[in-house]
């Protein structure tokens, strides 16, 4: 399968490269690049800090030692998305805490009115809610497609399905979060 890679994915890829080798540096340089991004993702899904670091870390770790298995089938952040998404599922499984909505880590900083920063805030705490009561293979499909702006093909690589499942999930995903925001806004007037 033929894709085109940006120059932000051929970079990746000789990172990838120099990290198969034994490049701590490339590693390292990925590392910093991916934990933001994957902090946001495993956190948009579990909720819980320690579970957070602890997956980031062992997503990174599968990266350092299979990163010379990555055959450039997909796109880099492809690769390393799935390798945290199953992390992330497994981590879910043996996790026995409850998981709590911290919708202040992924507060936006920008606002300078008071009342335009607490009404982004409870749009934030209104919709991480409503995110966090989707199963979790709707959750992902959305936080992939809303909050890392991947394309469908690229999340059935990552979750390991058919194309047409990520748009049927989808598709469930919008019709209940729809209904759950609904309720929320009926229930708060």
């Amino acid at each position: 399968m033929w894709m085109a890679l940006t120059t932000s994915d051929q970079d990746e890829v000789q990172l990838l490269g120099r990290i198969a080798a034994g490049d701590k540096h490339a590693f390292e340089a990925l590392y910093r690049a991916y934990f933001p991004r994957l902090s946001r993702f495993i956190g948009r899904m579990t909720r819980s800090a320690p579970l957070i670091e602890e997956v980031v870390n062992d997503t990174m770790l599968v990266v350092w030692q299979k990163a010379a298995s990555f055959d450039g089938s997909c796109k880099p952040s492809t690769w390393v998305f799935a390798i945290a998404y199953r992390k992330t599922l497994k981590g879910l499984k043996a996790s026995d805490e409850p998981i709590e909505s911290d919708a202040a880590l992924y507060e936006d900083e920008a606002g300078n009115q008071p009342e335009q920063a607490f009404g982004r805030q409870q749009l934030q705490h209104t919709v991480a809610a409503a995110l966090d009561q989707l199963p979790v293979a709707q959750r992902a499909v959305m936080v992939l497609t809303y909050y890392h702006d991947m394309a469908y093909a690229d999340i059935a690589d990552i979750v390991e399905c058919p194309l047409n499942t990520v748009k049927t999930r989808m598709f469930h995903a919008r019709h209940r979060l729809k209904d759950l925001l609904w309720n929320e806004r009926e229930s708060s007037q």
